[in-house]
């Protein structure tokens, strides 16, 4: 690495930006950040100005030497990057609105990373990485592209399957709150060593083993939440209900939340319907909460990230970013949980899948845990099929063609009609059609 630090930020304008700000400020001594980029588009401006402006007050309260930069030029804003991380989000919350809204008009679960509506973002979003890479190949091919952006399991999956570009790892907070959860309810100190065994899939991930000081606390952990004696904390972008006690003992495997979508359906949708029906979505409740942090945001007297940010949902997304970060930056050989390629480290899934797991990164990027060679068994077919999923709809974004999206739709176990399955393609396309150009002659022929 270069000597002076950049770092791009590609959906600057978000409002987790303060979120990841806050945590390279934490980590100055590590992470010495000369520069900031926030890049964003024309529709996210006005946003892009007032996190510039925050961002300008907490570096200064701070006494940080980082230079903040904004532009709606993303490629001026790679030259010479050492860093870029997207947290983007296209066609903002009003597209998120459609994809949670449209799928519940039909009676299916709404929701932004599965789905129906999960396949949408991911349809809208990964040509959009795609371009990203292009430029950052050609702009800047030494840096690290470090995605936080939803569905991010679907688009690590994309980028490995459909690009040459290695350097790109895929980050997620669920796995950061679950370890949180873990060292609270366990006490681990700071100078203790804690290493947890969590495999499988972006939002699709189990802990099937956590290690303190090289000991195997997981029975006393997975008896605490089976009985209902320890409760792991939520998210706040879907409804929290335990999951039963025979399902985790029978298991004997921690999920993550986001799997309630999946042992949970018949709840999660009624819960969801409930709120449709009333008029409510989460999108509905995020565009009020966004709206909320960016009135805090104008005030010119705040100079610190709002602990209203929590509200948000993606709370613990620096720790995961800027903790990967400096992992690559300063060759630390650490334990993280994120998206990559395991090339055949796991012996019971194909080579060139991409999955979420515990790893070692470095100055290298990210090399599987030797500790788990092997997928547990009992949960491989959910895993399979979602990765099916998958596979499927990056197939479908670059396609651009109405088969491939009516075959990942029905390969989707939340989706239950291969007749409904195409209605909501078609509505869809059409609700999204500004936002879809490899879609355009298929949207057309809809018409």
């Amino acid at each position: 690495m270069s000597k002076k630090l950049k770092v791009v930020t590609i959906g600057g304008g978000s409002s987790y930006t303060p979120e990841l700000l806050e945590g390279f400020i934490k980590r100055y001594d590590q992470l010495p950040i000369t520069e900031l980029w926030l890049v964003d588009v024309e529709a996210g401006k006005e946003k892009q100005d007032i996190i510039y402006d925050l961002c300008l007050r907490m570096v200064e309260h701070a006494g940080v030497p980082i230079a903040i930069y904004k532009t709606l030029n993303r490629r001026e804003a790679l030259v010479d990057a050492d860093f870029v991380t997207t947290q983007l989000r296209v066609g903002q919350l009003k597209a998120r609105e459609l994809d949670e809204r449209i799928p519940l008009s039909h009676g299916y679960l709404g929701q932004e990373t599965n789905g129906a509506g999960g396949l949408f973002k991911g349809l809208r979003t990964i040509p959009v990485i795609f371009d990203i890479i292009k430029d950052v190949e050609e702009i800047c091919p030494n840096a690290w592209v470090i995605n936080f952006t939803n569905p991010a399991g679907m688009v690590t999956e994309a980028v490995f399957r459909h690009t040459k570009f290695k350097k790109f790892i895929g980050v997620c907070n669920i796995p950061v709150g679950m370890k949180m959860f873990i060292q609270d309810v366990l006490k681990v100190k700071p100078e203790d060593e804690l290493n947890i065994d969590l495999f499988g899939l972006n939002h699709l991930v189990f802990i099937r083993d956590v290690l303190v000081n090289g000991e195997s606390r997981f029975a006393e952990l997975l008896d605490g939440v089976a009985s209902g004696t320890l409760k792991p904390s939520g998210v706040k972008n879907i409804f929290d209900l335990p999951f039963s006690e025979g399902l985790i003992r029978s298991l004997n495997l921690l999920p993550c939340s986001y799997l309630l979508y999946y042992f949970k359906p018949k709840e999660m949708l009624a819960i969801e319907m409930g709120e449709f029906y009333k008029g409510g979505a989460r999108a509905t409740v995020v565009q009020q909460v966004e709206k909320q942090l960016f009135e805090l945001y104008k005030d010119p007297n705040l100079d610190v990230k709002p602990k209203e940010l929590e509200l948000r949902g993606g709370a613990y997304y620096s720790d995961a970013a800027c903790e990967v970060i400096s992992a690559i930056y300063n060759d630390k050989q650490t334990e993280h949980y994120v998206n990559f390629p395991h090339k055949g480290h796991i012996d019971n899934i194909p080579a060139d899948w991409a999955i979420e797991m515990t790893c070692t990164i470095g100055r290298d990027g990210a090399t599987p845990s030797p500790r788990i060679k092997h997928f547990d068994e009992k949960v491989l077919g959910l895993i399979y099929t979602i990765k099916g999923f998958e596979v499927a709809a990056s197939e479908a974004a670059l396609s651009g063609k109405f088969d491939d999206v009516l075959l990942a739709l029905n390969l989707s176990p939340l989706i239950h009609s291969d007749k409904d399955a195409e209605k909501l393609a078609r509505e869809m396309l059409l609700a999204h059609e500004a936002l879809l150009p490899n879609f355009a002659g298929t949207i057309a022929g809809l018409k």
